[in-house]
């Protein structure tokens, strides 16, 4: 499982997208949740707005694991 540190209360799915270098820009996030499937503590998630706390785990096409962690 690879770490996504945030120093604020949550980031949103659009964001952690762009920290782990799925896309390049926010504008991207609706088209990429289109066409991968993104799934956030087990389930399906489409909103790029999602907002995603320390704890949290995503998974992209079911390859990359990832988990929010409060930068210390």
């Amino acid at each position: 499982m690879k770490p996504i540190y945030i120093n604020t209360e949550f980031v949103t799915l659009g964001q952690a997208l762009k920290m782990v270098h799925a896309i390049s820009s926010g504008g991207e996030g609706k088209q990429f949740l289109a066409s991968h499937k993104v799934v956030v503590n087990g389930e399906v998630e489409t909103r790029r707005g999602r907002k995603l706390y320390p704890g949290m785990t995503i998974s992209v096409d079911g390859n990359d694991l990832f988990e929010v962690l409060r930068e210390t």
